[in-house]
């Protein structure tokens, strides 16, 4: 099965000149813990719950602080036409929960979630990468 099969197609995307504030405040709408950071259709970084916890709130910077500054630049990706398995390895291999999607154009086309994955539920290939996932950083 390939990722374009599993992945979430409507992804809400900020800016990387949002506000810290209104990334967090969309979050909370779409009850999400990250975000895609686009300009244009190029993929800038992802915003997550925990960079602005770890690079916002515990710096004390302020809630108008632009995403770009907080943001996470070096995103990891898959390809729509992905297998599902190897999108679950690299989860397991980075330790993430979710990887953005990408068409063979580098254009933000979806996100996949280990919550996608395991909704397939044909074989070990979630309980292997969620198992991997939690370990303890290895880094």
């Amino acid at each position: 099965m390939r990722i374009n099969e599993i992945m979430s197609r409507d992804v809400e995307v900020a800016r990387p000149q949002d506000t810290v504030q209104d990334v967090a405040r969309r979050m909370r709408e779409i009850d999400s813990g990250a975000i895609p950071v686009c300009e244009g259709a190029e993929v800038k970084g992802m915003i997550t719950d925990r960079d602005i916890v770890v690079r916002a709130v515990s710096e004390a910077r302020s809630f108008d602080t632009p995403v770009m500054d907080v943001m996470t630049p070096d995103v990891e990706y898959c390809y729509e036409d992905d297998d599902i398995t190897a999108a679950a390895d690299k989860m397991a291999e980075l330790q993430v929960r979710r990887l953005i999607v990408l068409d063979h154009d580098q254009r933000l086309v979806g996100i996949v979630s280990l919550g996608d994955i395991a909704q397939q539920g044909k074989d070990k290939t979630t309980g292997q990468a969620l198992e991997e996932i939690s370990e303890p950083n290895r880094h």
